[in-house]
């Protein structure tokens, strides 16, 4: 028994999708202007549903499916949508709250792709007077 909740434990926190140091700068440098998922500047629009995900993993592992498929799809969502699916239904304890996590951070990952790599969000980021430099950070546009 204290094997298996050993195993559920490392699989919840082992599943989760995360950003590199360098992404949460950005974000944060970002958040610091008011830009978030929430409140983009231009036409940016999330990819990925966070209830959505969810509400999706009450099934086995679709939520996960979900994640992976789609422009901004992750496909390591693939494997934990797998292992969801071997565990259910008392996966859905980990599944949901991962898949509603994860897709909030593929969203704030695709907002910091948006205004690092389209040109659409460099000129939307320019418009309000930023831009994000190689590092990462906003600067004042000069």
């Amino acid at each position: 028994m204290q094997k298996t909740l050993f195993l559920a434990a490392s699989l919840l926190l082992a599943s989760c999708t995360s950003l590199t140091h360098q992404e949460r700068n950005t974000l944060r440098s970002l958040q610091a202007q008011g830009i978030t998922v929430d409140k983009p500047v231009g036409n940016w629009e999330a990819p990925a549903s966070p209830a959505g995900a969810g509400a999706l993993n009450l099934l086995p592992g679709f939520g996960n499916f979900y994640l992976a498929s789609g422009n901004a799809g992750d496909s390591g969502q693939y494997l934990y949508g797998f292992l969801n699916l071997l565990t259910w239904p008392i996966s859905i304890l980990w599944g949901v709250p991962e898949a509603t996590i994860d897709a909030g951070t593929i969203n704030e990952r695709e907002l910091i792709y948006f205004y690092t790599f389209d040109e659409s969000g460099k000129i939307a980021l320019q418009n309000k007077g930023w831009v994000i430099t190689p590092t990462g950070r906003l600067e004042a546009v000069k």
